[in-house]
């Protein structure tokens, strides 16, 4: 076993269940080793699929995000065991005659792993997603992530989800993902917040403690960032947030891009001079496979510390 700061259950990183677009579950091999070994608290503020809170180990995690869909759901797993939470997905999956490919496989529903299941799902996915758009229940919203495209979650200004199928389904390695990721919730000291960064108190932090801060990148044009989700202003005051915690001698880092798409982040290379206090560490990183980027893009992942 490691003596990296993290939390492994069997041998392995938790991954989350829901492709949160900018999860970090590929950078923790790079970012564990930078973050402090010791922390009574630590808090992942804009936590998204929590990739990055829950292989954190602490006296206390608070996982903190704005989006209220996104806590309610984590709140439904660390309230449900995991064979509760299977009946009743199982339950839903059976009454919208969606696919079981863990149970019949792919012929059964005359589709192959190529080319996937939406084919059949295309039809009962647009029936569940007109339910969940009418009664929010957090257990649909669930199986929409599952059995939409690429396993992510996007809503219309509306907050309607507006994500089309995807090509899989509750296949057994998204269920082995659920059931290690509920685990986790329920052997850590973990709590939820659903706030925006300039309203959480950190009036109970301290040296001690630790935040991680992976907020929407302002040069992304990701599916979390769309409808203008995260603008100039947030930029800079995520900035002002970062010298409160610095003042007061909590330790953060924050992630983020210096280039991205052919842009640079003027923002906050000029903040970087103004603050050069603070530790820049270049990371190795290529946003290739992501659908907002294309094949001849370049992104500069950085991380950046005040300890």
């Amino acid at each position: 076993m490691s003596n990296l700061n993290h939390f492994e259950l069997k041998n392995k990183f938790i991954q989350s269940p829901l492709n949160y677009t900018g999860g970090k579950f590929k950078l923790l091999n790079q970012l564990l080793p930078l973050f402090p070994k010791e922390n009574e608290i630590i808090v992942d503020l804009f936590c998204g699929g929590a990739n990055v809170g829950l292989n954190l180990k602490a006296s206390k995690l608070i996982l903190n995000d704005k989006q209220k869909e996104l806590i309610e759901l984590f709140a439904l797993f660390k309230r449900l065991s995991f064979e509760e939470l299977f009946k009743a997905l199982q339950s839903l999956i059976e009454e919208y005659k969606l696919s079981q490919s863990a149970k019949f496989g792919y012929e059964f529903y005359k589709c192959d792993s190529t080319k996937g299941l939406s084919s059949h799902n295309k039809e009962p996915f647009l029936r569940l997603r007109k339910a969940y758009n009418q009664d929010k229940d957090p257990l649909k919203l669930f199986l929409l992530i599952v059995f939409g495209f690429n396993n992510q979650i996007r809503f219309n200004l509306k907050k309607e989800f507006n994500l089309p199928c995807g090509k899989r389904d509750f296949n057994l390695k998204i269920q082995e993902k659920l059931r290690l990721f509920m685990a986790a919730l329920k052997t850590r000291q973990v709590f939820l917040e659903n706030k925006d960064f300039r309203a959480f108190d950190i009036k109970n932090l301290d040296k001690n403690s630790f935040v991680y801060i992976d907020p929407p990148y302002f040069l992304a044009n990701a599916s979390y960032n769309e409808n203008k989700a995260w603008s100039k202003d947030d930029e800079c005051d995520l900035l002002e947030f970062l010298k409160m915690l610095d003042s007061k001698k909590i330790k953060f880092a924050l992630s983020n891009v210096l280039f991205h798409k052919q842009k640079e982040h003027i923002i906050l290379k000029k903040w970087l001079e103004k603050n050069p206090k603070f530790r820049l560490v270049h990371l190795n990183f290529s946003y290739k496979n992501c659908n907002y980027q294309s094949k001849n893009d370049f992104s500069q992942e950085i991380l950046l510390r005040n300890y």
